[in-house]
């Protein structure tokens, strides 16, 4: 078991050297324009030169995928609840639901600027609309297999539709809520970016327009840098919320 864990590390890591190294000594040795491609050391020193800018950007963007993410979970709980307590619902609204995901999120952009302006609400708006499928059909389809046979004992003794759902449906579809959540919190910061790419003054997507106009590329690889590790960030965050707020779906005590 030790020996599968210490490759389960070492391989990534050995994989991560092998491309970083061979992009490095690529780039050193054609002599390729910043402008073409930047070496991976060229990228990491424009990240720390330009670490105040960037995290300034990224206060912006991390502001705006957070609103987005959270205002999507709330909306997707209770579209949820309403799914599962009621199959008219669930049959009226979730064609819907796979109908929002095949509009192209550059065609909603545009339109949400014209209808809400260029502030915080159009960027926040996509990044609900790219979050809020992913944790509405998980937790609804993890509404849909509890075990009868608890539903049922809690309704002999006499417990209300409320406590069916406290007591047994939304601790046993945590699971389903958790995993939509960690696909959600990995498209928040794209979601971000997307509407900033599209109407914005500050946040790491309007950062990184600017610097690409400028061909420089060393800073635009190191905003992708901080876009992928702080998804990274966002995604562990919602692993160690499902931890503490439910221990036992790890342990197998859910079931």
């Amino acid at each position: 078991m030790q020996k599968k864990n210490l490759q389960r590390i070492v391989l990534p890591v050995l994989v991560f050297i092998f491309v970083i190294g061979g992009w490095e000594i690529y780039v050193r040795a054609f002599h390729i324009s910043l402008y073409i491609l930047p070496a991976p050391s060229k990228v990491i020193q424009a990240l720390v030169q330009n670490r105040d800018i960037l995290m300034k950007h990224s206060i912006v963007t991390l502001e705006e995928a957070l609103l987005g993410l959270g205002i999507s979970t709330v909306f997707a709980i209770l579209i949820s609840i309403g799914m599962d307590l009621s199959k008219t619902i669930r049959t009226s609204l979730y064609p819907y639901l796979i109908v929002t995901q095949t509009v192209p999120v550059m065609v909603l952009g545009p339109l949400f600027s014209i209808w809400f302006g260029f502030d915080l609400l159009p960027k926040v708006l996509i990044v609900v609309f790219m979050c809020f499928f992913p944790i509405a059909v998980s937790l609804t389809d993890a509404l849909q297999q509890v075990d009868p046979k608890k539903i049922n004992l809690v309704k002999s003794f006499g417990a209300s539709t409320f406590q069916v759902y406290s007591i047994v449906k939304i601790p046993a579809g945590a699971t389903g809520l958790f995993s939509g959540l960690k696909v959600a919190a990995t498209y928040c910061v794209g979601g971000a970016i997307v509407g900033e790419w599209l109407s914005s003054s500050a946040g790491l997507g309007y950062y990184m327009l600017r610097v690409k106009n400028g061909y420089m590329l060393d800073k635009v690889f190191a905003c992708v840098l901080l876009i992928v590790l702080w998804s990274v960030l966002l995604n562990v965050g919602v692993s160690v919320l499902e931890k503490l707020c439910f221990p036992y779906l790890r342990k197998g005590e859910g079931k």
